[in-house]
């Protein structure tokens, strides 16, 4: 099963609704890591991915290879959860 680095920060108006689906997809069973580009940890993650807008979803598959990225949008977890299937296929 790949990852899904989730990348967000305060005062964000979208990225209240995307924690709410990086919630659901941990319930869900699936590896979320969480980063605020409002410390130090983030922002040098945030940099690494080139993200340059909140909130920001990046799903990596096996390897750390990359499958997919929402950039500044929310995604449903269906299609995420779609794209990550995908992977193992």
């Amino acid at each position: 099963m790949g990852v899904i680095k989730f990348f967000w920060k305060d005062h964000c108006p979208r990225c209240p609704q995307a924690k709410e689906v990086g919630s659901f997809l941990v319930k869900e069973g699936y590896q979320v890591l969480d980063y605020n580009i409002e410390t130090a940890e983030g922002l040098a993650e945030a940099t690494f991915y080139n993200v340059q807008a909140t909130p920001t979803f990046i799903l990596e598959g096996p390897e750390e290879h990359p499958i997919a990225d929402f950039r500044g949008e929310v995604p449903s977890a269906q299609k995420v959860i779609e794209l990550l299937g995908q992977c193992r296929n």
